[in-house]
């Protein structure tokens, strides 16, 4: 049976990442012992009393979820490792910290807007020309399937899945893997990518590897400059971040939470709630800003 540092390092945890998991498990199973029970044993009720303990002991919000985050890895590997059935913690979640996700989101209109108001077919140049229907594709893959720039970055051909009309996303230390549908029109512009594009920018740069979108230096330059781009279309425009916010937000209105959750690669519901959350925040603004109580 693999250890749970070898569990980690499967999972593609940095090596200090490992170091702070491993030590926060060690420290949770001193606490449990001391309390008559271990992390194969405890339930949900006891795992409450451990939370009351790091509160006790002067933790924020913040570093007391950040620590359960640790506790639920070390659960999910006891499942794996067949020493228990269920992460009893695992939709435990301290509230009442002030989420960062962005605000000021775009609505589906808007998003869609950013995808078409790429300019692709009166350009000159044929380099320029290419990267445009480049642009257009990876801005496709943010307003339709709410992808970020880590994981654009690390996507590959085997990824693209365009007799199914899909796209695999693989799992990150921050996400889980999910398999997402392309829109019509989006398998039409990856089709003239693959085939007439993506070459002739592999020619240029002299990259030929696998990467979907082959880049000589970090993939962010790609997005700094699309990003600058959307912004000038559209002054709301932010950042990348806030755009996969708002697509998360309108796919809360169209679909139950936990698809939802699959469909954004969140590894827990509570990152999913958050979206909830500033959503009625985001509407709670408008109403005071358009109807303010005199």
């Amino acid at each position: 049976m693999i250890t749970y540092k070898t569990y980690l390092e499967v999972q593609g945890y940095s090596p200090s990442s490992i170091v702070s998991y491993t030590n926060e498990a060690q420290y949770f199973t001193r606490w449990s012992k001391k309390h008559g029970t271990s992390p194969i044993t405890i339930d949900y009720k006891t795992s409450l009393k451990y939370i009351k303990h790091l509160t006790r002991k002067g933790n924020s919000k913040t570093s007391i979820n950040q620590k359960l985050v640790s506790i639920k890895h070390y659960f999910n590997y006891q499942i794996q490792a067949a020493y228990r059935t269920d992460n009893p913690i695992e939709n435990l979640t301290i509230k009442g910290i002030k989420s960062s996700t962005p605000h000021h989101l775009l609505d589906p209109d808007e998003l869609e807007d950013l995808y078409y108001s790429i300019e692709t077919a009166h350009i000159q140049d044929h380099y320029h020309k290419h990267t445009a229907k480049r642009n257009k594709v990876i801005v496709g893959f943010i307003v339709y399937q709410g992808l970020g720039t880590t994981t654009l970055g690390h996507l590959t051909l085997e990824h693209l899945e365009l007799s199914k009309g899909k796209i695999y996303i693989p799992n990150t230390r921050r996400s889980n893997a999910r398999e997402l549908e392309l829109k019509p029109w989006q398998i039409m512009a990856l089709i003239e990518y693959m085939s007439q594009v993506r070459p002739e920018l592999q020619k240029r740069i002299g990259n030929h590897t696998q990467q979907l979108f082959p880049h000589n230096t970090r993939f962010s330059v790609i997005t700094y400059h699309i990003n600058k781009q959307l912004k000038r279309y559209n002054h709301k425009v932010r950042d990348l971040k806030q755009l996969r916010a708002s697509v998360i937000t309108s796919w809360l209105g169209q679909y139950n939470l936990r698809k939802v959750q699959y469909m954004a690669g969140h590894r827990y519901i509570s990152s999913t709630e958050r979206y909830l959350q500033d959503d009625l925040e985001n509407l709670h603004e408008i109403v005071n800003n358009y109807h303010p109580i005199s």
